[in-house]
């Protein structure tokens, strides 16, 4: 791992990216941390994307959510009981026995109510609970020697 901070890592992960993705990514973790307070989380620069997962403690195995960034769009996942989620407008995607996801069109979508709503469903569900009043905790888990292309292929 590197000497720098993990907020300085993150961001070099995100300046990859194009600046509108890298800026809706920058946006979606502000509202997230909101969103969730207290919560660990955990980065990991991967082969396909770069993973954000907020869970309670240090451990991949409990984060609740994540957000994916790749390089056209932001995703938010649910990583317990996707399947179990109350989405009366069907806005989840995916098809696993765990995990479902929605693609943000904007970092203004996790303002929506259906959005908040899936949120705290999956708060509610968790294994183990996010403790609000938690110190929240950067950690750069791992960072991939082998990276797609953070950047679309121009036209």
């Amino acid at each position: 791992m590197s000497a720098r901070s993990p907020k300085a890592q993150l961001d070099s992960f995100l300046a990859k990216f194009t600046s509108g993705v890298a800026a809706d990514a920058r946006r979606v973790l502000v509202k997230t941390r909101k969103l969730v307070p207290g919560a660990v989380e955990l980065v990991y620069d991967n082969y396909n994307a770069l993973a954000i997962g907020f869970g309670p403690t240090d451990r991949a195995s409990e984060a609740v959510l994540s957000i994916a960034v790749f390089p056209k769009w932001v995703t938010l996942c649910f990583l317990q009981n996707g399947p179990k989620l109350r989405d009366p407008k069907r806005l989840l995607r995916g098809s696993g026995n765990v995990v479902r996801h929605v693609r943000l069109q904007s970092p203004a979508d996790l303002d929506a109510p259906d959005i908040q709503a899936l949120i705290q469903d999956a708060l509610s569900r968790a294994r183990v609970r996010i403790d609000p009043a938690g110190r929240r905790r950067l950690i750069i888990k791992s960072v991939s020697a082998k990276q797609r292309p953070r950047r679309p292929p121009a036209r």
